[in-house]
């Protein structure tokens, strides 16, 4: 794994400036972090794939999305997501509700054990996090908050940032 103190190599300056350095150990923190996600998320009492979850996290955020909002919200193909809608239903955790003034249209609801289901591996989700980060230095807590800040301003300044693009 590389180091976060980053490297002489990089051109900007000192050793723990280096952005390409930076880079590096940081998409190897993403990795760590992508497995304790998944690992949590699949130890909670109903396994559902990252795609499953994203789905009803999405439409916890924005309940009532019809299957093409979905869709583009989760940038995949409409029959994509209508199967997946599909295995959601099948799961009890999505209902297929009529739009009260618009008939042709369906809007996506999670019912209750939907809900749990979320709730619950996002408990998991920070209990394991809270695991290694009570590990931590409480100085590296810190800068890691810090950073993190700096982290999603610099982002918001660049590019718009995607509602959800996670497990």
């Amino acid at each position: 794994m590389t180091g976060l103190s980053g490297s002489p190599d990089d051109r900007s300056g000192g050793p723990r400036e280096g952005p390409v350095s930076l880079a590096s150990a940081l998409a190897d923190a993403v990795d760590c972090l992508t497995h304790l996600w998944s690992e949590a998320a699949q130890s909670a009492s109903l396994r559902l794939s990252p795609h499953q979850l994203r789905a009803l996290r999405i439409l916890e955020e924005e309940p009532g999305l019809n299957l093409t909002a979905l869709a583009v919200g989760m940038e995949i193909g409409l029959p994509t997501a209508s199967r997946l809608c599909d295995r959601l239903e099948a799961a009890g955790l999505l209902e297929r509700v009529l739009h009260p003034s618009k008939r042709r249209e369906v809007r996506l609801l999670l019912t209750r054990q939907g809900h749990r289901i979320v709730d619950e591996v996002a408990e998991r989700r920070a209990r394991a996090l809270a695991v290694v980060l009570g590990a931590m230095e409480p100085a590296d807590r810190e800068a890691l908050g810090q950073g993190l800040q700096g982290f999603l301003a610099a982002q918001d300044r660049g590019e718009p940032r995607r509602r959800d693009s996670g497990p």
